[in-house]
């Protein structure tokens, strides 16, 4: 009996032994290759088996090329009968794993993986090596995972329209896009600068000299927007960025203060007598070669005004910088910067029946003219410079020009309709003005709350408050980390100090309750290419942009959620419901 128990004893010990997976069965390995410098190991592990974060290790086999460090996925904890608590993965791993090429071209990897696991039931395998091959492409004739991912997106879609339709299907649809992008900031810097150029011709203005004026304006500014299209997508670098820094924002803004200081009457602007006459003869309408510094102006608005990427402008560059198409890319582009100078041109030819032709109606028009060129400079210089200077600066923007409409002086007891509306708008300019100018020596920093930090209780209030809690990455591969690291979706948000809509949606779209109520689930990571640096120029191509705003959204195992990247400012509610989509 007792040799039966024995016997049987054996049999289930057996048994439960065979049980057991080979561990190439429990943990099978594969290889992707996700760009030319990028390499995914997944492991597939069987149910019942985990396999230790700590654990792997990679090699090149031969010396072909170094391999970085692996972004590993935050493990589930566990107390672990060998190690104690550590972190392991259950059902699946994806590890990415960048390789630091010396050449180019395609490169065959051959690559060494150590892994270590165990089984539930209590069998723990001794550390298993597989060795697998995986060939990587080109990286300068592969298009970023970025790229590919963003096709399910507006500017993804947009690049494909630009793909699958015909030529002038492409033209008609950058056309209306340009028209779309005249109603946003883009665009509206331009009108005063552009008013004051036809403004600033006095008694000369006609239907045909304004329109000839502003068209001169928008070829400038379509030629530019074309040029810079081309070399943005070819060269795969957000080219406006370039411009944007102190010393070239403070030189432009500069020309609108010359410009302004002409309009007030301290001098006239105009080229030598000689060259005049000479240039008039090409000119036609456009006398003593005006319409050669129209055009010029034209180019530098489009070029430091209006830098702004949207998702057609997006969509325009992620087509050429795939295909290298730069004629069907500059030519859409030219079109589309035709579209978004429509404005304009409405404006250049009621210009000149509308505007007073002589007396003092017009000085007081070219007056006004000057203080919306100098509103531009202020508007252009805003994004590198303390925001108390800003707000000093709208101060007496406002305060001075409501000086001059009669704001402190009494009217007469017979005074008109007319005189009276200018006072009363001095008087809300001057007391606008008084307001920025207290709540800026008083310690606030938002010029649309100037006086918080006045209100009982309450100390100085700055544009600090309410904000989000982003957490920068400033490389690929600390994002890497951070992405597979959190546990949780992530949003990426890409930004710059010169980006006007990346402030907008700072201050109007990231401030909403709602908004910020929604992304409390979320880890948020804020990505600033204010530099253009290397690290910055890597980040925008590894996701197919070309600048800011951009906002990439990831799930939890640190995929990027297709088709629900976010180009261009959204306000509240738009943003609200593309959150929506991506958590539904």
């Amino acid at each position: 009996m007792r040799l039966l128990f024995v016997l049987l004893s054996l049999l289930l010990s057996l048994a439960h032994a065979e049980e057991f997976l080979d561990p190439a069965v429990a943990f099978k390995p594969s290889l992707k290759a996700l760009d030319g410098q990028t390499v995914e190991v997944s492991y597939e592990i069987a149910k019942g088996y985990y396999l230790y974060r700590d654990k792997f290790r990679f090699t090149v086999a031969g010396e072909t090329t170094t391999l970085g460090q692996p972004v590993l996925p935050k493990g589930k904890e566990k107390n672990d009968d060998n190690f104690g608590k550590v972190e392991v993965y259950y059902k699946s791993v994806a590890i990415r794993l960048p390789v630091e090429r010396n050449a180019s071209g395609p490169l065959a990897l051959k690559l060494n993986l150590t892994s270590q696991g165990c089984a539930d039931a209590g069998v723990c395998y001794p550390p298993q090596t597989q060795t697998l091959t995986v060939d990587l492409p080109d990286p300068a004739s592969t298009p970023s995972q970025g790229a590919a991912a963003a096709e399910g997106d507006e500017s993804g879609q947009i690049a494909s329209t630009l793909k699958d339709a015909g030529f002038w299907a492409n033209l008609a649809f950058f056309f209306l896009a340009g028209l779309g992008l005249s109603l946003t900031p883009c665009v509206f810097p331009m009108i005063p600068i552009l008013s004051g150029i036809i403004a600033g011709q006095g008694h000369k203005n006609s239907h045909a000299r304004g329109f000839a004026l502003s068209l001169a304006y928008v070829l400038g500014m379509a030629l530019t927007y074309a040029a810079v299209g081309v070399a943005a997508g070819l060269s795969g670098t957000l080219v406006s960025a370039a411009l944007q820094n102190p010393w070239v924002l403070g030189s432009f803004a500069l020309v609108f203060v010359v410009l302004s200081f002409s309009m007030f009457g301290f001098y006239e602007l105009q080229l030598p007598i000689a060259l005049q006459s000479k240039l008039s003869e090409e000119s036609g309408h456009l006398q003593g070669g005006r319409g050669l510094g129209v055009f010029a102006m034209g180019a530098l608005s489009a070029l430091i005004v209006g830098p702004c990427v949207a998702a057609p402008l997006a969509g325009a560059l992620l087509y050429i910088g795939q295909t290298g198409d730069a004629v069907l890319g500059g030519t859409a582009l030219f079109v589309m910067a035709i579209g978004m100078g429509m404005p304009l041109l409405a404006v250049g030819l009621a210009g000149g029946s509308l505007l007073p032709k002589t007396g003092p109606w017009m000085e007081a028009v070219k007056k006004g003219f000057g203080v919306l060129l100098l509103a531009t400079a202020v508007w252009l210089i805003s994004p590198v410079i303390p925001a108390v200077v800003q707000m000093l600066a709208w101060a007496a923007l406002l305060i001075i020009p409501a000086i001059y409409l009669h704001a402190l002086d009494p009217l007469p007891p017979h005074a008109k309709g007319w005189p009276r509306f200018w006072k009363g708008i001095g008087i809300v300019m001057l007391l606008t003005g008084a307001a920025l100018l207290i709540g800026a020596l008083a310690g606030s920093r938002d010029p649309l709350q100037p006086l918080a930090g006045l209100r009982a209780g309450q100390g100085a209030v700055t544009t600090t408050s309410n904000k989000l809690p982003f957490e920068p990455v400033a490389s690929l591969g600390e994002l890497e980390q951070k992405v597979l690291t959190a546990g949780q979706p992530v949003m990426l948000d890409f930004y710059a100090d010169w980006c006007v809509s990346c402030k907008e949606m700072e201050r109007f779209t990231f401030t909403d309750p709602a908004v910020q109520a929604k992304l409390a689930g979320f880890k948020l990571l804020k990505a600033d290419v204010t530099a253009n640096s290397a690290d910055d120029k890597a980040l925008l191509a590894r996701f197919g942009l070309f600048g800011p705003p951009g906002i990439i959204f990831f799930d939890a195992q640190g995929r990027e959620i297709k088709g629900q990247r976010i180009v261009g400012f959204q306000d509240g509610a738009t943003f609200l419901a593309a959150l929506n989509r991506v958590t539904g």
